[in-house]
């Protein structure tokens, strides 16, 4: 039985790697993914998986922590971006398939959206 810290632990892996095929594997097909500093949200695997294959720079993604219990996990990664690095906090529900069916990302400053991705999220 795979506990949910090492699902998320596994999730931040295949990002890392850009296994986006076996990133979409984790996710549920409703998945709803949270930026509350852009305000934005992603609705479904589809649209999330081309919102991380689209993400512009050469950015990489390190774990730091990773905790879990039920069907909720935590986790803190430092993200380093075109050589700026930064933390950021991230928070997943499950679904009883044990697929996460909810992400929301806090970074550390509220930020404008990059544009072009207009087609994948809505604004809140």
């Amino acid at each position: 039985m795979t506990t949910v810290d090492e699902v998320v632990r596994e999730y931040w892996a295949r990002a890392e790697a850009r296994d986006w095929a076996g990133f979409g594997e984790l996710l549920a097909d409703d998945v709803v993914y949270d930026l509350p500093q852009s305000s934005e949200r992603i609705r479904g695997k589809a649209d999330y998986l081309r919102f991380n294959e689209e993400y512009p720079g050469d950015w990489h993604a390190t774990l730091v922590r990773a905790v879990g219990q039920g069907t909720h996990a935590a986790t803190w990664v430092s993200v380093t971006t075109d050589g700026e690095e930064q933390s950021a906090l991230t928070f997943f529900q499950f679904d009883e398939q044990g697929l996460i069916a909810q992400i929301t990302d806090f970074w550390p400053e509220p930020y404008e959206p990059p544009p072009g991705r207009e087609h994948l999220a809505e604004r809140f």
